[in-house]
């Protein structure tokens, strides 16, 4: 994760419409709000943002409110996308809304979680595993994945790697981090590995 600093200016600006539209439509106080990165580093063109809202802007604090809100566009790009190529949700054929909406909604579940794991991989790649995973899915995950063996660490980070990997991600050192395809494709792995896991124990009360 890098850090930018930006040099930051806001203004208002009236828009009006058309000649032949003014007295149709009114004129709109806009907030233009412009952000342009300071000594980028070599080697990068530096970030400038050229924002436009009808949101209000009265002071710099609430620019950088709303710079922030622009900041988590990718995130949310990223979880449409998920939800799109990988829950698919425009391929539904389901005969009713009301079945509709309730696999959608299911899929946004689904799709928030990978969009979660992938972020959590980045931001907090420290973090318990436990916190994620079950033990089931951890011991097949150390189980399919001989790197694990060698590992004295377990922590979060591995562990998602672990996963990726079941979806296809090569984990070469000069790979950037997983992201939810690779992720998404491990996790349908996993889950099938964990169904697997469980339909082979012999029921209770009989002999293995």
């Amino acid at each position: 994760m890098r850090h930018a600093t930006c040099d930051m200016r806001h203004a208002t600006m009236t828009v009006r419409p058309p000649i032949g539209k003014q007295k149709k439509y009114r004129h709109q106080e806009l907030q233009i709000i412009h952000a342009e990165e300071l000594d980028p580093p070599e080697g990068r063109a530096p970030i400038c943002w050229k924002l436009i809202t009808n949101l209000p802007v009265s002071n710099h604090a609430d620019a950088v409110h709303k710079l922030e809100w622009y900041a988590r566009r990718w995130k949310i790009e990223t979880f449409f996308r998920t939800l799109k190529t990988g829950c698919r949700i425009e391929e539904l054929r389901l005969t009713t809304v009301n079945r509709l909406a309730d696999c959608i909604a299911l899929c946004c579940v689904v799709a928030w979680r990978l969009s979660w794991l992938t972020i959590l991989a980045r931001e907090a790649p420290v973090a318990s595993p436990a916190a994620v995973f079950t033990e089931a899915e951890r011991n097949l995950l150390d189980r399919s994945t001989p790197t694990l063996k060698r590992v004295t660490s377990r922590d979060l980070a591995i562990y998602i790697r672990a996963v990726a990997r079941l979806g296809g991600y090569l984990d070469r050192a000069a790979d950037p981090p997983p992201g939810t395809t690779v992720i998404w494709r491990g996790m349908s792995r996993l889950a099938d590995l964990v169904e697997g896991a469980r339909i082979s124990r012999p029921p209770l009360g009989t002999c293995g």
